[in-house]
């Protein structure tokens, strides 16, 4: 009891010394930089203000942030939490679910459904499509489907990875690093693995002859799991590479034995503090085997190493050449042997010859095929920004920063395959992979930008392309929340445009955003798309009308006994398997505008 008494007033006094440690000053010197500044990836001062102090501590500790956070004591870390959330911080933020929460011999588990929907576009080419053969969701019963059941993650200010579902359960991550298997029907937990860091990447599972499968997990911190998709244990942990800041961030894809995963990194955002040394990163794809977790082969998407280049403007160390993060999951093309890649910006010169291309790399080696750069000479980073107050890091500050942060998509038409190109700078492309890229069609669907036009996914049943927009614009230093936002669809064989739907007005909603930066998903006759003003939408494939809609920014009853609210919808889109549709809400990242932490099942009335 003595000992218990004692700790309870160190914890105390720590809450004490950390009321006279000095907030505001504390955050105007280590975070004003990102979240008060031109960098609107990170989430703004109001946004932090609807979190928890307990969120912003673990964030500081063990998230995201932890690298900024590891240069400042407790009591300053504590400080920065309370400050920036006008809360006081209470418990430790852990949290233990009911035993009502998980399935047992009274709550069984359910039945399989009649599809599934094993990686993050659903097959391994990326099309994010339903077939009518696994699922009969469709234009003609979608007033029929409805809120099955809601489950919250605890602590987490964004819900968005992509959901997988496998033999009647849904499995599903959160950025606080909980992976979850549950049941698909109920929602009971019938396993939970915290990894090391945040979860955004959606997981792959891969099936053998026996009938066993095997959930591939990685995260924020470039680590990547093998886990028993029945039971959760862990079968193998690989860390794939040792940049401080390198992170996966595009899904896994596995065939036969080996497993393939792209590599991102944090350096681009950290560029835009003047004192930070940039830059040293090199994105790259890695080949581990899926059986051992063993390196196969590594290539980085720059040839060399960064080397020194002599201070920058304000004295700073500089580096270079970095970047080519590859920040979204592959296509695999099992015809060719290849596998397709889109990837990101330089952050410092020289330009790499990769940055902004598709790149095609031989499955078995890792050998470069082919490659398409369609955006050159785009040397980005935090710094780069016109609004930024201090460029030193920047090499050129007009650059576009047009990364492919959508997948490509590699469909069949009646005149050969294509490989489907979105980029942020509003054009959609289509290429030739057995010409090395060369492009058959492409069509601007929007003005794109640092944020836009298309980021997180397009979507093809074979005979059209489907894209949400970003496309927001500023109103100050703000984003107008009457701008940006809207689905097109194109002919998949000429890329002509054959309907684009403007996102709802906001009118007195409020706050409120027009973004549609969500992957979109498609079922017979519909195409789904989730955007930052909550809610989530269906709209016809033929003509682009919307024809059913759903809030999800409101709080919600869960399963597991977590507090929870829907929020912004970014990042993955939703999974369908035969009469449900499963969607994450919440987020607080790039252009989010409200925070949230709930996963949502929805089916057709019996």
């Amino acid at each position: 009891m003595l000992k218990q008494l004692a700790l309870a007033f160190i914890f105390l006094m720590a809450l004490g010394c950390a009321n006279a440690q000095d907030g505001p000053k504390l955050f105007k010197t280590f975070c004003a930089q990102c979240h008060e500044g031109a960098d609107s990836r990170a989430p703004s001062r109001e946004v932090l203000k609807l979190l928890t102090p307990e969120h912003v501590l673990n964030t500081l500790e063990k998230g995201a942030m932890s690298k900024v956070g590891a240069e400042r004591s407790r009591l300053e870390r504590i400080a920065i939490a309370q400050y920036v959330t006008e809360k006081k911080l209470g418990n430790d933020g852990k949290f233990t679910y009911p035993l009502a929460a998980y399935c047992s011999a009274t709550k069984p588990s359910s039945t399989p459904l009649s599809g599934e929907w094993l990686s993050w576009g659903a097959d391994l080419s990326n099309s994010r499509t339903q077939t009518p053969t696994n699922t009969n969701i469709s234009e003609q019963n979608i007033d029929q489907l409805k809120l099955k059941w809601a489950f919250g993650f605890p602590g987490a200010a964004s819900a968005s990875a992509q959901p997988l579902v496998h033999e009647g359960r849904v499995y599903v991550s959160s950025w606080e690093g909980d992976v979850f298997s549950l049941d698909a029907k109920t929602g009971c937990i019938q396993w939970h693995m915290e990894a090391e860091a945040g979860v955004r990447a959606a997981m792959f599972i891969a099936k053998n002859s026996a009938g066993d499968a095997t959930a591939y997990v990685a995260d924020l911190a470039a680590n990547v799991y093998a886990l028993n998709a029945k039971s959760g244990q862990l079968i193998w942990k690989t860390k794939i590479d040792d940049h401080p800041l390198a992170r996966v961030s595009g899904a896994p894809k596995r065939v036969g034995d080996l497993l393939y995963i792209p590599v991102s990194s944090r350096e681009e955002s950290m560029a835009g503090d003047p004192k930070y040394p940039c830059c040293t990163f090199r994105g790259s794809v890695v080949a581990l085997n899926a059986q051992s977790g063993k390196l196969a082969w590594k290539t980085y998407l720059i040839d060399e190493a960064a080397k020194p280049k002599g201070p920058s403007a304000n004295g700073t160390p500089n580096y270079g050449p970095a970047g080519v993060a590859a920040w979204n999951s592959p296509s695999i093309d099992l015809k060719r042997g290849l596998l397709y890649i889109g990837t990101g910006n330089s952050y410092t010169s020289p330009n790499a010859n990769l940055s902004d291309s598709i790149v095609a790399l031989k499955l078995d080696s890792g050998a470069l095929a082919w490659s398409r750069q369609l955006t050159p000479n785009d040397m980005w980073n935090g710094s780069c920004p016109e609004t930024s107050k201090d460029h030193s890091n920047c090499a050129r500050i007009d650059a576009p920063d047009f990364d492919f942060a959508a997948p490509p998509i590699l469909i069949n038409t009646p005149k050969g395959d294509l490989l489907i190109a979105s980029q942020k700078s509003g054009v959609i492309y289509a290429l030739d992979p057995d010409h090395e890229g060369h492009t058959v069609w492409e069509t601007r669907v929007g003005p794109g930008g640092t944020s836009g036009g298309i980021m997180f996914g397009s979507a093809s049943d074979g005979q059209a392309i489907f894209a949400g927009l970003s496309d927001a614009t500023k109103l100050g230093n703000a984003t107008n929340p009457n701008s940006g936002g809207g689905l097109v669809a194109l002919s998949a064989q000429s890329g002509e445009l054959k309907w684009k739907t403007p996102h709802p007005a906001c009118g007195d909603k409020r706050p409120c955003g027009q973004v549609q930066t969500a992957a979109v998903t498609t079922s017979p006759g519909l195409v789904f798309s989730g955007s930052i003003d909550g809610t989530l939408r269906a709209y016809s494939s033929t003509t682009g009308a919307i024809v059913w809609n759903y809030e999800t920014a409101h709080p919600f009853v869960t399963v597991n006994g977590v507090k929870a609210n829907g929020g912004s919808m970014s990042d993955g889109g939703v999974a369908i398997s035969g009469s449900m549709l499963f969607t994450n809400s919440g987020y607080s990242h790039h252009s989010g505008i409200m925070p949230g932490n709930v996963f949502l099942a929805f089916g057709l009335e019996p």
